[in-house]
């Protein structure tokens, strides 16, 4: 059974230096990880309803069956006045509850233009996602700075910062290797002897 991430991308903002650093991850998990299947969720392409208001079309399904398919989960975001981003709560709210994060192993990256970095957004993004039952995994990566470690091409100029963020794929394999592979294996060796 193949490894399947799915990426969130937490802000619709054109140019956003999120992106640019989540394209980081992606790259290290296709350059590494071959074999491992990676999808980018952005809201910037979805039209996701409000919670309790009904959608012309469902895209909250769509995105639900996306992050339920995957075998982690790397969620990616901004800090915007001490906090994640409201479009960032919008695609946790369309997962449901109870939500498919639940039991899904994640890794949190985070950027801030400010000296401290993404501390606030991701301790209150690891809560949130903590109480909707996902195994978020320690040692999240926040960039401070952001303005200055990505030119605008988007490459990273500091390559301190790049090994950090690249490493956020890693973390979420090595989880997965040890964690939850063995899990799957169990299970399927338990019904072929049922």
């Amino acid at each position: 059974m193949p490894i399947r991430i799915a990426a969130l991308l937490g802000t619709s903002r054109p140019g956003n230096y999120t992106g640019k650093a989540l394209a980081l991850v992606i790259d290290e998990f296709r350059t590494t990880y071959p074999d491992v299947q990676i999808e980018v969720l952005d809201p910037a392409t979805m039209d996701l309803p409000f919670p309790g208001r009904a959608a012309e079309h469902d895209a909250g399904e769509a995105i639900r069956e996306r992050v339920a398919g995957a075998t982690g989960i790397v969620i990616a975001t901004p800090e915007y006045h001490g906090s994640f981003s409201a479009v960032l709560k919008l695609m946790i709210e369309n997962l449901g509850f109870p939500s498919v994060l639940r039991g899904k192993p994640v890794a949190l990256l985070g950027v801030a233009g400010g000296r401290i970095g993404a501390i606030k957004s991701l301790e209150q993004l690891r809560s949130v996602c903590s109480h909707v039952g996902a195994i978020v995994l320690p040692a999240p990566i926040s960039v401070a700075g952001v303005r200055g470690v990505f030119d605008e091409d988007g490459h990273c100029i500091n390559a301190e910062v790049e090994r950090q963020v690249r490493s956020v794929a890693s973390t979420l394999i090595d989880y997965i290797q040890r964690a939850v592979c063995p899990k799957i294996t169990l299970e399927e060796m338990m019904r072929q002897t049922a």
